[in-house]
């Protein structure tokens, strides 16, 4: 991946946060870790817009990079297939993350508006503006469309609870990254009761989204 990400661009800088944090190749991982989160997880999660911001600015390199290699160049059309994938990664991850925005927004806006002043944001500033316009449109459209034509006293509606919640209690497939010591399992049954498990690592479970969503946040447990 590195080799792909670097091949031909020995006279091309490095972005800047690449140089500071990470390996294009690492880059990589982290885009592809946030892709599956974002895929299998129920909820929108906080966005990787620094990730994002890198990659599009690595794609750029690439692509000025596949210009100088030779036509016929049998590496080049490999070149092209890895540009071609993380380009679908990056696009499906962001796809993603709009269709959670527009199956969850007065929610979505909730909890970013509530968040405490040091948690990190739920959107990224290009998000935040499309959920507010989302918002405005959908409800615009419903005044103009059945509420005006209501009785007066049904001319208001609650987004929060017209539009259903991400259900947090769906299981999910994950991959321990981090070991993890008594995590609290809540019974599925009135039978049974709660009990603690622990996680190792490279282990992989079914499990309710609830209770690991804190060890998704954290980077410990991948979704899968």
């Amino acid at each position: 991946m590195s080799d792909v990400l670097s091949d031909d661009g020995s006279d091309t800088q490095q972005d800047e946060c690449l140089e500071d944090v990470m390996t294009p190749s690492e880059l990589i991982a982290k885009l592809e870790e946030a892709w599956l989160n974002e895929k299998f997880s129920p909820e929108l999660l906080e966005n990787k817009s620094e990730v994002v911001e890198c990659v599009m600015e690595q794609l750029t390199h690439m692509e000025a990079n596949l210009q100088r290699v030779k036509k016929g160049d049998a590496k080049a059309s490999i070149h092209r297939m890895e540009i071609d994938r993380i380009r679908f990664v990056l696009c499906s991850y962001l796809r993603s993350r709009l269709q959670k925005i527009e199956k969850f927004f007065p929610h979505v806006l909730e909890r970013e508006k509530s968040r405490g002043e040091g948690d990190p944001s739920l959107l990224s500033p290009e998000e935040f503006a499309f959920a507010k316009e989302y918002y405005a449109n959908t409800e615009t459209h419903l005044k103009s469309v059945a509420l005006k034509r209501m009785p007066p006293n049904l001319q208001t509606i609650d987004m929060l609870k017209a539009v259903p919640e991400p259900c947090l209690d769906s299981f999910v497939f994950l991959r321990v990254k981090e070991r993890q010591e008594n995590i609290l399992v809540e019974p599925e049954t009135d039978d049974q009761r709660e009990y603690v498990v622990d996680l190792e690592e490279g282990s992989q479970h079914l499990m309710r989204y609830r209770t690991i969503a804190p060890l998704v946040s954290s980077g410990a447990v991948q979704l899968i």
